[in-house]
């Protein structure tokens, strides 16, 4: 079944985060099993979603290819045809998803159909999973039942769009949020109590103040468009109404680090920074909660993996991506990991009326197709 029926399929699926994903992932489970794949569904133990771990040929190492099912949502923007429904127009497709990432799951499945009527010496394995859009969630949920899948893939290709280019690395990420406790009363006397806002424009400066210095003196990555660790302030909420004094305010931030910052090391100098803040507002407090993370990715440009996915590709070159993806996950469990796939992120990622050039998807296919034959 070729790249574009399957898509297709998968666009029809409207499997927003905030939605589930069974629907797509019963379609899909059914697809591998009738093409003699061995199939492991991991259940999400706290909603309707799941994932899915599949292999095709000998038991052993082979290579795995892993994408994520779960799309952005389209409320709020001008399409102007339906998401839902791929729809070709000249060169492009376009659908939600179509770049980010279901363009590369339908190379993903069109080659396990390929895999099937051939004899392979070494396995092709797939990860499909749910909730990577929202902090990617559900590769963290599915990380104990890749590890048990002995033995571990010599490879893995993460295929998000990098517009068929190599990808050795990108940050990891921690989202947080401040909680500032202040002391409610009337406007009028507002200097005799603790403003809960006013502990947050303090958060904010800190990072600020933080950023600044990371920037300045921080490690260096010239390999990303931004060469530093960033911290962003996303969201401050906090208030009832303008006569009340604000009792607590909600400050929702993040780091994106280098591999050379530990995470650890970052967070202890929020909660140092916190605790002083705090310290000068009697009265006052501030409680940093981790909310998320995933880790990032920095495989060396030099490794077996690297130059496997390079003669794949058939790119001599490396690049590293702004974004945070799954890969990090793989690399964690100790599986060497790339990210390569069709269509543009920073072009076509999270925007109305998305699409993917078909001749990303024929590169991808080709890819494929050369990582079969290298597994034959």
């Amino acid at each position: 079944m070729k790249t574009v029926e399957i898509l297709d399929k998968l666009v029809s699926f409207d499997t927003v985060s905030a939605k589930s994903n069974l629907g797509l992932l019963d379609w899909v489970e059914a697809f591998l099993r009738e093409r003699g794949a061995r199939l492991r569904r991991v259940p999400d133990p706290d909603q309707p979603k799941a994932g899915l771990i599949a292999e095709l040929g000998p038991q052993g190492a082979g290579v795995m290819l892993s994408a994520h099912t779960d799309v952005v949502p389209v409320e709020g923007q001008a399409w102007s045809r339906d998401p839902f429904r791929l729809t070709r127009e000249g060169a492009r497709l376009y659908g939600r998803g179509t770049t980010d990432m279901k363009g590369f799951l339908a190379a993903m499945l069109s080659a396990a159909d390929r895999a099937s009527g051939m004899e392979l010496s070494e396995p092709l394995k797939l990860s499909i999973s749910w909730d990577e859009e929202i902090g990617c969630l559900g590769i963290a949920k599915m990380a104990g039942a890749l590890a048990e899948a002995t033995p571990l893939p010599r490879a893995c290709i993460v295929g998000e769009p990098t517009e068929m280019q190599v990808a050795t690395g990108h940050k990891g990420k921690q989202a947080l949020k401040a909680v500032c406790r202040g002391e409610a009363g009337h406007s009028a006397l507002a200097p005799r109590f603790v403003n809960a806002l006013h502990l947050a424009a303090e958060m904010v400066a800190g990072l600020r103040a933080m950023q600044d210095d990371i920037a300045a003196r921080g490690a260096r990555d010239e390999g990303y468009a931004v060469p530093y660790t960033t911290l962003h302030s996303g969201q401050l909420t906090g208030g009832t109404a303008l006569n009340i004094v604000p009792d607590r305010a909600e400050l929702l931030f993040e780091f994106r680090h280098l591999a050379a910052d530990a995470p650890e090391s970052l967070l202890a100098r929020i909660d140092e920074m916190a605790a002083e803040i705090a310290g000068r507002f009697p009265g006052g407090g501030i409680a940093v909660e981790r909310l998320n993370a995933y880790p990032g990715l920095d495989t060396p440009a030099d490794s077996a993996a690297t130059r496997l996915v390079q003669r794949l590709a058939q790119s001599n070159g490396t690049m590293k991506v702004a974004y945070g993806t799954e890969a990090g996950t793989f690399h964690g469990l100790g599986v060497p990991t790339l990210v390569c796939g069709p269509g543009s992120m920073e072009g076509q990622g999270h925007k109305p009326d998305e699409y993917v050039e078909l001749a990303q998807l024929d590169a991808c296919d080709a890819m494929l197709d050369r990582l079969l034959a290298e597994l034959r």
